[in-house]
């Protein structure tokens, strides 16, 4: 039996080996668990009354937080097989199924946009409802869930085609942005539109006679209104075309309001939200709490995207980040302002929201004056206790699993 474990624990650190952010810990966890099951598998003690020790209440979490991965490891794989069966349903929708030239132009924006992410925020909808089921689900309720997964990548897909427009990008995933091929240019704008209607069609087409066919479709309506605000707030304080930013209008308040509507609401608080009303949830209480968490990890995750954005190394990131040049109102800038003197002022002033090298690496220059780097890194550290904090506090009302997944992947990420 020991035997046996051993190779699922070691066999499930070389699956994740290729997960940078997470080998480390994985090897760490695994290269000492030998040791303690031995421990914990001789033990004499088999008394009801028996009080399980420090060191076996340690090597249960670990056992838990192994099996967990590599339950992970082979969600993904579904996740992704699953792929053409979605893309099959969507080619054969009413709509399209009389379209034979549409249907390739949806699979061809489909392939391209969908592909090549790392899905966390479709796999988080399949994750989080098995660990809600304890994993005892129907082949039926895991491909429902699966393809709410990919709805919610849709989703995902259709911010990013119109963002990459609107501010301009070169590359995503590595690769031209969407309206950067086919010669496509703005056009490429209702291709955008389409990715958008496209994820009510797997909502209908998979939930259509259930009883929370409502409640999704609803959250999928309510976040969807709530990113494009988001969306709206920061381009409104983004500089005009040929205008200095208005830096008066980079504050704290302003940018934790666009991130909360932004960022936080589809990336953490909807995938969650669906796995739960999959799950059967239909208490508010519960999802409120849920949402009192999610929603301060999406800005932990938005700001290390605008710290990537400015140092991360693009071959990891998978894009060139832009948000100096597009004037963003980017956790970097609200962090400098505070601290610039009048000269430093003037220097942002002149040159953020410039697109030049020069005006650019003036900016960073300041940055590293500043330290930045630095406090982002006692950021990232603050904010991980804080939330851990958070997720303890909630124990005894969800599985606080579904939590920790989202911070194992992205606490201390490179893209």
């Amino acid at each position: 039996m020991i035997n046996t474990k051993y190779y699922i624990f070691v066999r499930v650190g070389t699956l994740r080996a290729r997960f940078r952010n997470r080998m480390l810990r994985s090897n760490q966890l695994i290269t000492s668990t030998p040791k303690l099951l031995r421990k914990f598998f001789s033990s004499k003690s088999s008394s009801v009354l028996h009080r399980p020790s420090s060191e076996e209440l340690e090597i249960t979490e670990r056992s838990k937080n192994l099996l967990v991965m590599a339950s992970s490891c082979k969600i993904k794989d579904q996740f992704h097989e699953f792929f053409p069966e979605m893309l099959r349903c969507l080619k054969n929708s009413p709509p399209l199924h009389k379209l034979p030239s549409m249907q390739e132009w949806v699979e061809k924006i489909v392939e391209y946009n969908l592909k090549g992410g790392k899905m966390n925020r479709g796999m988080a909808v399949v994750e989080s409802f098995m660990i809600l089921k304890n994993h005892q689900v129907s082949e039926e309720e895991k491909n429902t869930a699966i393809a709410l997964g990919w709805a919610v990548e849709m989703l995902q897909a259709f911010f990013l085609v119109a963002d990459d427009i609107m501010d301009g990008s070169l590359t995503r995933r590595m690769k031209p942005c969407w309206y950067r091929t086919n010669n496509l240019g703005v056009k490429a704008f209702n291709d955008s539109i389409l990715l958008e209607s496209l994820i009510y069609q797997i909502v209908s087409s998979y939930c259509k006679n259930q009883h929370y066919y409502l409640p999704v479709l609803e959250l999928f309506h309510d976040v969807t209104m709530r990113t494009s605000l988001g969306q709206a707030m920061d381009l409104h304080s983004a500089p005009n075309p040929n205008e200095a930013p208005d830096l008066s209008k980079f504050t704290v308040e302003t940018y934790d309001a666009i991130v909360k509507y932004k960022t936080a609401y589809y990336s953490f608080y909807l995938p969650v939200a669906v796995a739960m009303r999959l799950a059967g949830i239909q208490d508010n209480d519960l999802l409120k709490r849920a949402e009192d968490i999610l929603l301060p990890m999406g800005r932990f995750f938005q700001v290390q995207d605008d710290y990537l954005d400015c140092f991360g190394d693009p071959e990891i990131t998978g894009k060139i980040g832009t948000d100096i040049e597009d004037g963003k109102c980017s956790w970097l800038i609200v962090t400098a302002l505070p601290m610039c003197d009048s000269a430093q002022r003037q220097l942002i002033e002149a040159h953020y929201g410039l697109k030049n090298t020069e005006s650019v690496n003036l900016v960073k220059s300041l940055y590293q004056q500043f330290d930045i780097p630095k406090l982002y890194t006692e950021y990232e550290e603050r904010s991980y206790k804080e939330l851990t904090q958070m997720i303890e506090g909630i124990k005894h009302q969800l599985p606080t699993s579904i939590f920790q997944g989202f911070m194992e992947k992205i606490y201390k990420r490179l893209n």
